[in-house]
C-alpha cells in the first residue's frame, strides 16, 4: 500500500505536466482555429479546396481553374477533355483531395445554399472546415511523434519535443493555410515509427519485413499526398536495400507496391493530358525557369517564355541544395534545437538502433533537399514545396538528445541540480517566442472583429466575390471569366475561371475556345493578386501584354479627382477594352470586375 502511494505521488508531476500540456493543445487549438483564424490564404489550398468539393458532388477530380496549358495539354489527350465544364485536373496528387472530399461529403458542403457567406460574413465557413482537417492531422502527429520518440529516446525528450511542435509557428501555420502539409507530417511521422521498428528488428536478427513493408506503405501514400515526396522514398528505398536484409528484397517490394498503388491516377493524369504527370511536371519551372505561373499560363509550349533553364544544370541543383542550407532553421520551424541534427550524426550513440536510424533520416532529407532544388522552396511562409518542416520533429528528437548528453557533462549543471532541465526550458522558450508574440498582437486583433473575422485581404476577400458573382449571378455556371486570381474565383465563386495569359494571343485563343465550347468568356477580374505591391516591373515581367489592365486601377486611383484608366488606352487591348468595357468595382480600385455587359447590382 506504501509503495502504491509512493508511485501515485512520483508520477503527480508528471499528471500534472500532461494535463498542462493537453490544456495548452486544446487552448491553441480553438484560439488558432476561431479567435485568430482569418480564412485559408494560399492559391494552392483554395485551388485543392474547390476540387475537393467537386468530389463531393460526383464529379469526379474536376477543376474550375482553368490553367490555358493545361487546356494545351489536353488536346493532345487520349481521352481529350470534352471542355471547361468538369474539366479533370491532373496538378494535384489525389490523396489530400479525397480526405477533403469525404469530409465535404459529410457535411454536404457541395449545397452552395447551405454554406453560401452572409454579407457581414469575413471568413467562409468552408475554410474553417479545411483548416480544421489539416489541424487534426497536425495534432494526431504530435501523438505519433510522441510514440516514436518515446521509444527511441524517453518520455522526456518525447514530450519536450511534442511541446515544440505544438508552440511551432509555422505548423499552426500550414494548418491553418489549408495545404496537405499536416497530412503529410502524420503520413511520414507514421512511416518514421514502422522504419525505426524495422531498424530495431535487424538490431535484434528479426525479419524486419514487416515494419519495413508498412514504411514503405505510408512513404507511398505521402507522394500521393504531394508528388515531391516521391524523393523521399527514393531516401528510404536507397536506405533499405542497404540496411535490411535480405538485401533489396524490402526496396523492391516497395516499388513493386508502389506501382500497383499509383498506376491509377497516373493512368488518369495521362488519359486526361498525355502524361503521366499531368501539368504537375510544370512545378519544375520554379526551380529551373521562369516561374510556374508563367508556365501555366502560356498556350504555345513552343514559345521562349516555356523553355527551362537547363544550362549548368548539376551544378545549379548542388548550389540550391546546399543554400537550403543557410535557411534549414526557418524551413524546420525555428526550432532552435532542430538543426542539432547535424552535429548528431558525429555522436556515437551507444544504441545501435538509435545510431542506425539517423543515417535513413539523412538519406531521406538529402533527397527532400534535392527535389526542393529542382521543383522550387522558399523559406518565407508556407511554400508549397517545402517539406523540411516534415523533418522537424524527429531531426529535433536527435539535437535534445545531444544537446542533454553534452548539458550534462557540465560542471555546474552536476553541482546545480535545478539547472538539469534548464537547455530545455531555454529552447521552448526560444522557440515558442514567435508563436507568442504574433499570438498576442492576433489576439487583441480578433477580439475587437467577434464572430466576423477578418480576411486575408489584400488580396482575398470571399464575402464581395461570392456575393457578387455567385449569390447575385453576375457570372452564371455556363460562363466564364478570366482572372489573376482564378483559384479563389473557383472556391469562393463557384464559378469557372480561366488563368490571365500573358500574352493578347492566348487571350484570344483562350476566348475562342471557351465560346466554342458553349462556355463563354463574359468578363476579367483583377485583384491585389496581380498588382499589390509590386513593381511596374514585376508586373510587366509576369503579365506582359496585360500590364496596363493589371494597373487600371492604381492609374486611376492616382489621378483622382477626374479618374485616368488605361486598359481602353493601351493599342495592344484595344479590342478587348472595347468588348470588356463594363467597369464594376468590387472593392475600390483593388478589386476590379470588367464585363462585357451592362451590370446591376441588386440588394
Amino acid at each position: 500500500m506504501i509503495t502504491h502511494t509512493s508511485q501515485q505521488e512520483l508520477d503527480a508531476p508528471a499528471l500534472v505536466r500532461k494535463i498542462l500540456f493537453f490544456l495548452l493543445m486544446i487552448i491553441l487549438t480553438l484560439g488558432n482555429v476561431f479567435l485568430l483564424f482569418r480564412g485559408i490564404n494560399s492559391a494552392e489550398a483554395m485551388d485543392q479546396a474547390q476540387i475537393s468539393r467537386q468530389i463531393s458532388r460526383n464529379e469526379g477530380i474536376t477543376t474550375k481553374f482553368i490553367r490555358p496549358a493545361a487546356y494545351e495539354q489536353s488536346k493532345r489527350a487520349p481521352d481529350a477533355n470534352a471542355g471547361f465544364v468538369n474539366f479533370r485536373d491532373t496538378f494535384h496528387a489525389p490523396l489530400n483531395l479525397l480526405v477533403n472530399a469525404a469530409v465535404f461529403k459529410i457535411i454536404d458542403a457541395g449545397d452552395t445554399e447551405k454554406w453560401k457567406i452572409q454579407k457581414d460574413q469575413m471568413v467562409y465557413s468552408l475554410d474553417r472546415v479545411i483548416a480544421g482537417v489539416a489541424t487534426m492531422f497536425f495534432l494526431l502527429s504530435i501523438g505519433v511523434n510522441y510514440l516514436l520518440l518515446t521509444r527511441i529516446f524517453d518520455g522526456k525528450i518525447a514530450g519536450v519535443t511534442a511541446l515544440l511542435m505544438l508552440c511551432c509557428e509555422l505548423m499552426w501555420n500550414f494548418s491553418l493555410c489549408g495545404l496537405p502539409q499536416m497530412l503529410m507530417l502524420f503520413l511520414f511521422s507514421s512511416a518514421l515509427y514502422f522504419a525505426y521498428r524495422a531498424v530495431e528488428f535487424v538490431n535484434e536478427g528479426k525479419l524486419p519485413l514487416t515494419p519495413a513493408l508498412l514504411a514503405g506503405f505510408c512513404l507511398i501514400l505521402l507522394v500521393l499526398t504531394h508528388w515531391i515526396c516521391v524523393w523521399i522514398l527514393i531516401g528510404y528505398l536507397i536506405f533499405a536495400a542497404i540496411a535490411f536484409r535480405p538485401r533489396g528484397l524490402v526496396s523492391i517490394l516497395v516499388v513493386a507496391l508502389a506501382a500497383v498503388i499509383c498506376a491509377a491516377p497516373l493512368y488518369r493524369n495521362y488519359q486526361a493530358s498525355g502524361s503521366v504527370m499531368g501539368t504537375a511536371y510544370m512545378v519544375i519551372y520554379s526551380g529551373l525557369g521562369d516561374g510556374e505561373d508563367s508556365a501555366m499560363r502560356i498556350t504555345d509550349f513552343s514559345s521562349d517564355d516555356s523553355t527551362l533553364r537547363l544550362d549548368g544544370l548539376i551544378m545549379k541543383i548542388v548550389r540550391t541544395t546546399i543554400l537550403q542550407g543557410t535557411d534549414i532553421l526557418p524551413f524546420l520551424g525555428s526550432i532552435f534545437a532542430a538543426p542539432l541534427f547535424f552535429l548528431a550524426l558525429l555522436h556515437p550513440f551507444k544504441r545501435i538502433p538509435i545510431a542506425n536510424f539517423r543515417w535513413c533520416i539523412l538519406l531521406m532529407w538529402v533527397f527532400a533537399a534535392i527535389g526542393m532544388s529542382i521543383f522550387g522552396v522558399s523559406a518565407d511562409g508556407t511554400h508549397p514545396n517545402q517539406i523540411h518542416i516534415l523533418f522537424a520533429p524527429i531531426m529535433t528528437a536527435y539535437g535534445l538528445a545531444l544537446l542533454s548528453i553534452l548539458w550534462s557533462r557540465l560542471e555546474i549543471v552536476n553541482s546545480i541540480p535545478l539547472l538539469a532541465n534548464a537547455h530545455h526550458v531555454l529552447i521552448v522558450l526560444l522557440s515558442a517566442a514567435p508563436l507568442v508574440l504574433g499570438s498576442i498582437n492576433m489576439a487583441r486583433f480578433g477580439l475587437t472583429r467577434g464572430d466576423k473575422g477578418f480576411p486575408h485581404w489584400p488580396p482575398y476577400y470571399p464575402a464581395g466575390m461570392n456575393i457578387y458573382f455567385n449569390q447575385q449571378k453576375m457570372v452564371k455556371q455556363d460562363q466564364v471569366m478570366f482572372s489573376d486570381q482564378p483559384w479563389a474565383v473557383a472556391w469562393y465563386c463557384d464559378r469557372m475561371a480561366i488563368w490571365l495569359p500573358k500574352k493578347v494571343k492566348g487571350f484570344d485563343e483562350m476566348e475562342t475556345v471557351a465560346t466554342n465550347l458553349k462556355t463563354p468568356v463574359v468578363g476579367i477580374l483583377i485583384t491585389p493578386s496581380s498588382h499589390g505591391s509590386k513593381s511596374i516591373a514585376e508586373i510587366n515581367r509576369q503579365f506582359g501584354d496585360f500590364t496596363s489592365l493589371i494597373i487600371d486601377g492604381r492609374g486611376y486611383l492616382s489621378t483622382m479627382p477626374q479618374g485616368v484608366t488605361l486598359f481602353d488606352k493601351d493599342p495592344k487591348l484595344t479590342a478587348i477594352s472595347n468588348k470588356y468595357r463594363y467597369r464594376a468595382s468590387i472593392i475600390g480600385m483593388d478589386m476590379v470586375y470588367y464585363s462585357n455587359q451592362p451590370l446591376r447590382v441588386t440588394e
